[in-house]
């Protein structure tokens, strides 16, 4: 695999920019299953396999189940997954293909189960792994 730049020895200051998100992220409402899940769901989506690694054993590590982790690519064929759960992975499959936009029916059902300040957090948090994803997928982060 051909080297490519290191962000965050070249340009440290903007990967700690992204790692304020993250600290931001850790002290919110959004129950940390949540945000892992989050965080595994737009990897698979953007196909980030540094990330989906990476956060497969922060959700395991937190007391998330190998089914849910494994069934979480078909998540609407499941009932394992909360109602707030299954409106948050609607929401960060809409924001990860933005191109498609969020359509309201996906927003006003995430946002009558969330406080809007939790709603802003969770937006948030979908952002940000959709940066990171970005970041590890252009500069070919490897696993391992």
């Amino acid at each position: 695999m051909e080297n490519r730049i290191n962000i965050q020895k070249v340009a440290p200051a903007a990967y700690q920019a992204m790692f304020g998100l993250e600290k931001y992220l850790s002290t919110s409402k959004v129950d940390p299953i949540l945000l892992e899940l989050i965080k595994m769901r737009a990897s698979q989506i953007n196909g980030c396999a540094f990330c989906l690694n990476m956060h497969a054993a922060d959700a395991r590590k937190i007391g998330e189940t190998e089914q849910r982790l494994y069934l979480l690519n078909a998540w609407r064929e499941t009932t394992l997954y909360t109602e707030k759960e299954q409106a948050v992975l609607a929401l960060t499959e809409e924001v990860t293909k933005i191109s498609n936009h969020v359509s309201d029916e996906t927003y006003q059902k995430a946002a009558a189960l969330f406080e809007e300040d939790e709603l802003a957090q969770i937006i948030m948090a979908i952002v940000t792994i959709n940066a990171w994803n970005r970041i590890a997928i252009t500069t070919k982060l490897t696993v391992g």
